[in-house]
């Protein structure tokens, strides 16, 4: 009930070691861009990599060396995703969606609001969140690519060249 045989818990001690170092290599060689949750597509690749490490440790019909190839597979193909999306604009569509204003000037835009599924409550919530108690005082909430909002107060909205990419 608890393990069907000390060989078995003695081949995912051996494996996660293994898979854990090759990794860490894998993921420092990379870069920090590799398990950055700053889009979808970045979460998906960390999942991705979570549930590979999982099977080769666990699934005994997955041999280290499948299991690697994996893991090294999904951290290049993120590699050269994140390499060519700063190179192409195209690319970066593809793989990233764009920050959207949720409030502009004290007013919240419901239209923008809806398409993202946000809750006027949410914005509220982000604003209070900032310490400012009124949407009159704030210039802007914008829904950032990784799901986060971002508070700009009026105070601070300068030449607005911060929200040159927001749609």
């Amino acid at each position: 009930m608890f393990f069907d045989s000390w060989n078995d818990l003695a081949r995912v001690l051996v494996m996660a070691g293994l898979a854990y170092l090759i990794l860490i290599i894998t993921v420092r060689a990379s870069g920090k861009r590799t398990l950055a949750k700053m889009n979808a597509f970045d979460l998906v690749v960390t999942v991705a990599l979570g549930s590979t490490l999982a099977t080769i440790l666990l699934n005994r019909q997955v041999a280290l060396g499948e299991g690697v190839l994996a893991l090294v597979s999904l951290v290049a193909l993120q590699f050269i995703t994140a390499w060519t999306s700063v190179r192409s604009r195209n690319v970066r569509r593809l793989v990233k969606a764009r920050p959207t204003l949720l409030l502009h000037d004290g007013r919240m835009l419901h239209e923008a609001m809806r398409q993202q599924r946000v809750a006027p409550d949410e914005v509220c919530q982000a604003v209070r969140a900032q310490g400012i108690g009124a949407l009159e005082l704030v210039h802007a909430v914008v829904l950032e690519t990784d799901g986060s909002f971002s508070v700009i107060p009026s105070s601070q909205a300068g030449s607005e060249n911060a929200m040159d990419n927001v749609v």
